[in-house]
């Protein structure tokens, strides 16, 4: 009976140590399939990065080839200008799309100092921007709300802690705030920078997004008119302070390689009718040397997105500025 019963307890430790080993054994297959799925991953991953990068110089050769053929123009007849193109690729696709920065309202240019520090006068990049709020008919935007988020933008841009105007906001204002930061006092990195600023609204922000941009540390206030949307007369519209038929007018008298220079613009009955001044007149060009390319590229189902801003310099050498991962 003994020995029966310390053949039951061997045969039970037996069971236990088998039940052990397997349950080890089960554990350390799930982890090596764990660690080999994420090696994949990674692999995955990094090949769809450097998918993203040979887009971005792609995009740099075609820009190059571009101005090697037009030295002195930028418009929207050019094949950079071909809107969103897609390619295949093994197990995957890349896609990308060059946008001109200098068609749209640069929110950097709003931190160049007022003309008189603490008067009445606006910086004119501030009073641009305060009509295209307005011209743009958003719900509860009118002059006052407009010129609070001028005041905020700007204070958020400037180097000091001194609110510029009553709208203003500064350390004191987002410090108090439930989750408190501080404010830049620097460029702006993305237009999304706007949804932590005093007074912008998420409906504000939405209806500026096709509109404005961000030139990276630069203040440039200067816009293309030959790459300036047909369906952006507001940004016209608001520089020069005219009416919006005024400026779908001059943007439609427009060439389909756009202006052969800034006079064939300003000789316009529409725009010469406002006798700009020189100060005016040199905020409009017609070549460009900043833009960004949204690239996005998918391999095995990994997606992966790259946006790159390019300058081109006199010369017509190009040079990456800035590199953000994810969407913008």
């Amino acid at each position: 009976m003994k020995s029966i019963k310390c053949q039951g307890v061997a045969l039970i430790t037996v069971m236990l140590v088998v039940a052990l080993a397997a349950i080890i054994a089960t554990q350390m297959l799930a982890r090596l399939q764990l660690q080999v799925q994420r090696t994949t991953n990674i692999n995955f991953n990094q090949q769809a990065y450097w998918y993203a990068m040979g887009a971005e110089a792609f995009a740099k050769r075609v820009l190059l080839t571009t101005f090697n053929e037009e030295k002195d123009s930028t418009h929207l007849g050019q094949m950079w200008a071909q809107g969103k193109t897609t390619y295949p690729v093994d197990y995957g696709e890349i896609s990308g799309e060059i946008t001109d920065l200098q068609a749209c309202f640069n929110l950097n240019a709003l931190r160049s100092q007022p003309v008189e520090r603490g008067s009445n006068k606006k910086a004119p990049a501030r009073l641009a921007f305060e009509e295209l709020l307005i011209a743009l008919n958003i719900d509860e935007v009118d002059e006052f709300s407009a010129e609070y988020m001028a005041d905020a933008l700007t204070d958020w841009l400037d180097g000091d802690s001194a609110i510029v105007s009553a709208g203003g906001a500064e350390d004191n204002d987002y410090a108090a705030k439930e989750f408190p930061y501080f404010p830049a006092n620097n460029f702006l990195a993305s237009v999304n920078e706007l949804r932590v600023i005093e007074h912008f609204t998420l409906p504000v922000i939405q209806a500026l997004k096709d509109y404005v941009c961000v030139i990276p540390n630069n203040n440039l206030y200067q816009v293309n008119i030959n790459t300036l949307s047909q369906e952006s007369p507001e940004i016209l519209q608001a520089m020069l302070s005219m009416s919006r038929e005024d400026a779908e007018q001059a943007l439609s008298a427009r060439e389909e390689n756009g202006f052969k220079d800034v006079n064939a613009f300003f000789e316009l009955p529409e725009i010469k009718t406002l006798k700009l001044t020189e100060e005016q007149k040199q905020r409009f060009v017609v070549d460009s040397e900043y833009f960004k390319l949204k690239a996005t590229a998918n391999f095995n189902n990994s997606y992966f997105q790259l946006n790159s801003t390019f300058y081109v310099a006199d010369n017509n050498k190009i040079s990456v500025i800035s590199r953000t991962i994810g969407r913008d």
